[in-house]
């Protein structure tokens, strides 16, 4: 029995590791009551007598959620919107940042979906879009907080995540929370994707969603929801635009704006001011307040994310003596988390960001919020200076950073019921570390170029700013602020050289232009007098002066300068042509400067080949004669083959192609080992030619001829050395030639005599055998040298001398 006990409880484990989903609980009658009870109470809401979130008619699953995260009393924001969403109206909210818009839409998705019963068959029933990926992740994460105790799915849809693990469950997810890239994504590629039921569309941030970078995007995505919709748009900056609203198929929204007649539009505890200084001083001053302020929490935006990647990497190395962290674009999606939450968690840190964590994002605690470069518009900087002094009891300070010719965005802001005061730098707190920054620029060939790169960016995004009175880069002191970066040398401007020269040339021909009106208008006032006719003159030839010189300069080329962004085609381009400014037709001058040729597709390539019959791939090898030589390889020998290139069949039969290769390869073949015998020939052929050789050089040193052979005149007269000797030639048998001079004597005259190979032996030291038998003489009959010498010892030794001696040598051998 105990054993069948286990079994059952193994059976029962299993069995819920092979469960997917928990077994659906039927709604019980109370509950339908209760739904049609609180559905009964939502016209009768009034937002002026609600004092907590009990006042408003929620279910008990949505209080609870609120009441275990601190959630008692709503914002100004939330008592107005929640009521009239919950009626099913279309609401544009608009509330400064930091007063709790989040939740003035997510309350009223949970209650819409949970009275209409949703569960996860039902598809996609909520959607959220927000501009960034950081706010979206921040809604989910309010989400889970409130709507835990609720049975809907919610899904984070952004991009860098897994789009894989995305599209598996997307006919799973009720609440959608996504960015528009990645919702357009799925919908376009993902068919489980269904919004067809869709109940709540919401835009978080609707201003950004809606402006001309999301455009383009947010039309397809507004084309693929249903009509019959509710839409919810918030916002710190709310847009009024009918394009806008009639794209989103608004029905008489409502417009709720709680703080639009308070004082200000920040926040009433954001300490708001501003200082004037030049260029080359921001550094400085930032690295000086980051100094003075170790102990708090700040936020500094910049224009471009390559600033704030080289401001981030140089305060790094110098070390200030506090965290450090930058959040911007390029970066991955799990660093963007990772940093975002390691900012929230820590109380001491500098943050360096660009306007991707201006919208929406709520930071806790922030103390400074610096803005070291001018923002775009006041929309913008409401947004930055609405990361501090969130909440009722939060306290911030904003300092905003303006060049001299930026001062006209004080009279903007204040306009906007901006608080902002003016302030001033004392010069004595300023240290900037100038030496020691131009010194790691030097030391570090990365950081200098990433300090390039954000030099040219900050340059190019004040160059973009649409606000001309405001932002003008020629104004700019572009060496300082390179200095200011540590770059002694300042990089080359492509685009900016190219506006100057623009604007030169434009202002040529408005003069010109003014100066023939004028002339005209001259003539025509003097039309009855008799110098009209001599006046007249010199306007038409002053614009015909003009004419040829626009001809003339529409053939000059300047090419400013051959950095690494020029096109490859400028590089062997004539800088100028210059004309001769005569009476000679322009139409004549020839210049080398063309325009840019369109580029061509790879087929109109192929077709420009095809017309030209020019064969491609193919190689012509030349003799050192000049003549054509033909490749064998390319030559088909057998008969199959010759049959199978002159077919003109449309593609290729690979059966047959396999034959006659079989049969090519027969005579590749052949051909292969006549080359390794023309080879081994070639081989043999140099050694014998090397034989040859050295055989030739060995009879220019042995050969006796008068004419060919060696001079031996030098040679000293044997007669003379040795003596002349009678009959020492003849006799052969006489004892004086015998011995060893008497060989030598023979050696010597041997030397004189016209005998080839006496000469060779003598100069090539040939053995005696060999000597012997070139002259004749048997082998047999010629005693050898050294045994004549000891024949002739052993011949005069005693035979007690003799036996002394054997011992001697066999005792010399052991």
């Amino acid at each position: 029995m105990k054993q069948d006990g286990k079994e059952q409880k193994k059976q029962g484990r299993s069995g819920k590791k092979l469960q997917l989903y928990k077994p659906r609980k039927k709604k019980s009658v109370e509950e339908d009551a209760a739904i049609q009870y609180l559905q009964a109470q939502y016209d009768k809401i009034n937002p002026a007598e609600i004092k907590s979130f009990k006042d408003f008619p929620l279910s008990q699953k949505t209080l609870k959620g609120l009441r275990e995260n601190n959630y008692v009393t709503p914002t100004e924001i939330q008592r107005q919107a929640i009521g009239y969403a919950l009626q099913g109206k279309d609401i544009l909210g608009a509330a400064k940042t930091g007063s709790g818009k989040t939740l003035a839409f997510l309350i009223p998705i949970l209650e819409n979906l949970f009275c209409k019963k949703w569960t996860r068959l039902d598809g996609v029933g909520a959607l959220v879009i927000s501009p960034t990926r950081e706010l979206a992740y921040q809604i989910y994460e309010a989400l889970r907080k409130v709507g835990h105790l609720h049975d809907f799915s919610a899904g984070l849809i952004i991009g860098g995540q897994n789009l894989k693990f995305e599209r598996k469950r997307m006919d799973q997810i009720n609440i959608l929370i996504c960015t528009p890239g990645r919702l357009l994504q799925h919908m376009d590629e993902n068919p489980l994707f269904d919004c067809s039921h869709l109940q709540i569309l919401v835009l978080d941030e609707a201003d950004r969603c809606l402006d001309m970078g999301f455009e383009t995007t947010m039309n397809a995505i507004i084309e693929n929801l249903p009509s019959e919709r509710q839409t919810l748009l918030f916002s710190a900056t709310q847009t009024k635009s009918v394009k806008d609203l009639a794209r989103l198929s608004l029905s008489f929204p409502t417009y709720i704006a709680p703080h639009e007649q308070a004082e200000t539009v920040t926040p009433e505890l954001l300490q708001q001011s501003y200082i004037i200084c030049e260029i080359d001083e921001k550094i400085g001053i930032l690295w000086s307040f980051i100094k003075n302020h170790l102990k708090q929490k700040v936020i500094v935006f910049m224009a471009t994310c390559k600033q704030v990647k080289y401001t981030y990497e140089l305060f790094c190395k110098l070390r200030p003596g506090i965290s450090l962290l930058a959040l911007y674009g390029t970066l991955h999606q799990e660093k963007r988390e990772r940093i975002y939450n390691e900012f929230c968690r820590k109380s001491n840190v500098v943050l360096f960001a660009t306007d991707l964590a201006s919208r929406g994002l709520d930071f806790p605690r922030v103390n400074w919020v610096i803005q070291m470069d001018c923002p775009e518009d006041v929309e913008t900087y409401i947004h930055r200076a609405g990361r501090t002094a969130r909440g009722f009891t939060g306290k911030g300070e904003g300092l905003l950073m303006l060049l001299p010719h930026e001062e006209k965005l004080v009279e903007d802001l204040q306009k906007s019921k901006i608080p902002i005061n003016k302030i001033q730098v004392d010069p004595s707190k300023v240290v900037a570390p100038q030496r020691k920054i131009e010194s790691l620029l030097s030391d570090s060939t990365e950081l200098k170029q990433s300090a390039q790169r954000a030099f040219v960016s900050y340059l190019k995004s004040v160059f973009l700013m649409k606000n001309k009175e405001i932002f003008n880069v020629q104004l700019l002191d572009t060496d300082a602020y390179a200095r200011s970066l540590g770059l002694i040398v300042p990089p080359y401007i492509k685009f900016l050289k190219k506006y100057q020269y623009a604007q030169k040339r434009q202002s040529e021909e408005n003069e010109n232009s003014d100066a023939i009106e004028k002339l005209k208008a001259k003539t025509m006032s003097d039309e009855g007098s008799d110098q009209s006719e001599a006046e007249e003159e010199p306007a038409v030839e002053l614009e015909k002066k003009l004419k040829k010189k626009k001809k003339k300069e529409s053939l000059i080329k300047f090419d400013f300068h051959n950095d690494a962004d020029s096109d490859e085609e400028d590089f062997l381009q004539v800088k100028r042509v210059d004309v001769d400014p005569g009476d000679e037709p322009l139409e004549e001058v020839q210049t080398s400067s063309k325009k840019k040729a369109k580029p061509l597709t790879k087929a109109a390539v192929a077709k420009k080949l095809l017309k030209k019959k020019i064969k491609v791939n193919t190689t012509v090898k030349f003799t050192e004669e000049g003549e054509a030589m033909e490749d064998e390889k390319r030559d088909v020998k057998s008969e199959l083959a010759k049959q199978f290139v002159n077919e003109n069949v449309g593609g290729i039969d690979i059966e047959k192609a396999k034959e006659v290769l079989q049969e090519e390869d027969k005579f590749d073949k052949i051909r292969f080992r006549e080359k390794v015998k023309a080879k081994h020939k070639e081989q043999k052929r140099k050694l014998k030619n090397k034989k040859k050789e050295e055989e030739g050089e060995k009879d220019d040193f042995g050969s006796q001829s008068e004419s060919d052979g060696p001079d031996l005149s030098w040679l000293p007269d044997p007669d003379k050395v040795y003596g002349k000797k009678d009959g020492s030639d003849e006799s052969g048998g006489s004892e004086e030639g015998s011995g060893p001079e008497a060989s030598d004597h023979e050696d010597n005259e041997s030397a004189g005599s016209g005998d080839e190979s006496d000469v060779d032996q003598k100069f090539h030291r040939p053995s005696k055998r060999k000597l012997v038998e070139s002259r004749g003489i048997p082998q047999a009959s010629v005693t050898p040298r050294k045994l004549k010498k000891v024949q002739d010892v052993a011949a005069s030794l005693s035979v007690s001398e003799a036996e002394a001696l054997a011992m001697q040598l066999l005792q010399a051998k052991r």
